[in-house]
């Protein structure tokens, strides 16, 4: 089919500002390839065809587009995927086998009606495996007895990579400050809105994280991307973190530190009695 004209289209690379350590770092995304050209059919008509990153747009060769491999989703919301780490499943064996404490032993968390709870001065509930960018599913339920406000009602939390936290809190009818709230990148960014069912509900996040890239000098080349849901409900659409989410004090959060491509999932023991259920992973690429 002989080509009647041919046209190529550039999409800008995109720098974003991120802060490291309170600094500008800028990043790089590589954009698609996309290329246009007009053929003529046969009836003599003229056809336009668009190739992206060198494959045609509507393609049906498998061979120079695979479709995508098939993966069965869980039965009912929130079950996992066939393709799913599962990580928790209500049971003993599964907790033990997936999980420890933070200091290398084994937790002292209790299992209570197919979950397993936070018990005060247990120390932080970490996974056997390490995972860096992932897809990251967990039901969690605050005490139904309330006590206390602000902070000190139903608090933990669920750090990816054992360092990047997403909050979690009984913030129904329960105001905090809000980068600190239940959906919350602690001390980063605040949640889109207040997705939080009534004290001793479940709930749950889906969390799609995309670990940051570090330089060989440490420098921040790519920050740690977030998108959240809560109980379905997006709280977070492609956040980019602008630093660490440990505590630094009253009115501060760490900053970014270089570490490993990997890390383990913790979930905070911090003397509330917070439950958790139906924890699994699937791992990304980057």
């Amino acid at each position: 089919m002989p080509v009647v004209k041919s046209s190529r289209l550039l999409l800008l690379i995109v720098a974003t500002l991120v802060g490291s350590a309170g600094s500008a770092v800028a990043h790089e995304t590589t954009p698609p390839e996309i290329v246009t050209e007009t053929r003529v059919g046969d009836d003599g008509k003229d056809v336009l065809y668009m190739f992206i990153d060198g494959v045609k747009v509507h393609e049906t060769d498998p061979a120079k587009q695979p479709p995508p491999p098939v993966v069965a989703p869980g039965e009912s919301a929130g079950d996992p995927p066939s393709d799913a780490i599962v990580l928790f499943d209500g049971t003993a064996e599964s907790l033990g086998a997936n999980w420890g404490d933070d200091r290398g032993g084994a937790t002292k968390w209790r299992l209570v009606d197919g979950a397993v709870e936070s018990v005060a001065k247990a120390g932080y509930l970490q996974s056997k495996r390490e995972f860096g960018s992932c897809q990251l599913h967990l039901e969690w339920a605050s005490p139904s007895e309330v006590k206390g406000d602000g902070q000190g009602r139903g608090n933990s939390g669920v750090f990816l990579q054992g360092r990047y936290e997403v909050q979690i809190l009984d913030n129904f009818k329960n105001a905090t400050y809000p980068d600190g709230q239940a959906g919350a990148l602690y001390g980063r960014a605040k949640p889109l809105v207040n997705a939080c069912r009534p004290p001793g509900e479940w709930q749950s996040y889906d969390i799609i994280f995309k670990r940051p890239l570090f330089g060989a000098d440490g420098e921040v080349v790519r920050p740690a991307i977030f998108t959240v849901l809560h109980n379905g409900v997006l709280i977070h659409h492609h956040v980019e973190l602008s630093g660490g989410t440990g505590w630094a004090g009253p009115h501060a959060v760490t900053p970014y530190e270089p570490h490993g491509d990997r890390g383990p999932i913790l979930l905070q023991d911090h003397g509330n009695p917070v439950r958790f259920r139906n924890i699994w992973i699937r791992e990304l690429g980057d």
